[in-house]
């Protein structure tokens, strides 16, 4: 192994299986992933490090944990199609095409929708679809969706993503404004119905709205 693999490696054990990821599916995707491959080259020596990293265009790349965290409340028993909401480096999207079969991006920014395009391509993950869209709209040619992850904040859930939920399939996305946020994890019951529950207190981009 490599200084980075055994920076990854480390990652796993001290900031995934020594708090509350307990999936082994997610902690095998989290090893897989080269997370330095989807920071600035200036970075890459903070690649593993506990925290987000920016990445341009006012935007960053998830803290670890946080990727893990959303990746296993969205994760159930049968995963197929997934749609990740705020590409940004394409770094959850490659997390998730190690757990699903299709994945679909969306990225309100074209030039990093573009770049995490390429970057996907390059490291082999031709299942992710990248999409240069609004994100509050999802994307609903490819709906439903067994699990839909947002990496920006909303005030409020926006109806497109709900309405692209399969039934049992999850929702995960942050909720609040600029001081307060929560990671909330929302569920479709068969009969359409919602299972809310929090995740605890997070700090995100905000969702972009293009008409503001």
């Amino acid at each position: 192994m490599g200084e980075l693999d055994d920076a990854r490696e480390a990652m796993v054990r001290a900031q995934l299986e020594a708090r509350d990821i307990r999936d082994a599916r997610v902690l095998a995707a989290m090893r897989r992933v080269p997370r330095h491959a989807f920071v600035p080259e200036t970075l890459r020596d903070f690649a593993y490090d506990d925290h987000p990293l920016p990445i341009g265009h006012g935007q960053t790349i998830s803290q670890p944990y946080i990727v893990a965290l959303m990746t296993q409340l969205a994760l159930g028993d049968h995963p197929q199609r997934a749609l990740d909401v705020g590409t940004g480096s394409g770094y959850q999207a490659a997390v998730l095409a190690e757990l699903f079969p299709e994945v679909h991006s969306v990225e309100i920014v074209p030039e990093l929708a573009e770049q995490a395009r390429a970057r996907l391509g390059q490291l082999g993950y031709a299942r992710v679809c990248v999409h240069a869209s609004d994100g509050r709209m999802g994307w609903p040619d490819a709906a439903p969706y067994d699990a839909i992850v947002a990496a920006c904040a909303a005030l409020e859930v926006p109806d497109a993503l709900i309405e692209q939920l399969a039934p049992g399939g999850r929702l995960v996305l942050p909720l609040g404004g600029t001081w307060f946020q929560e990671l909330w994890c929302i569920e479709k019951r068969a009969d359409g119905s919602l299972e809310r529950r929090t995740a605890g207190g997070v700090a995100f981009v905000p969702m972009v709205n293009p008409r503001a």
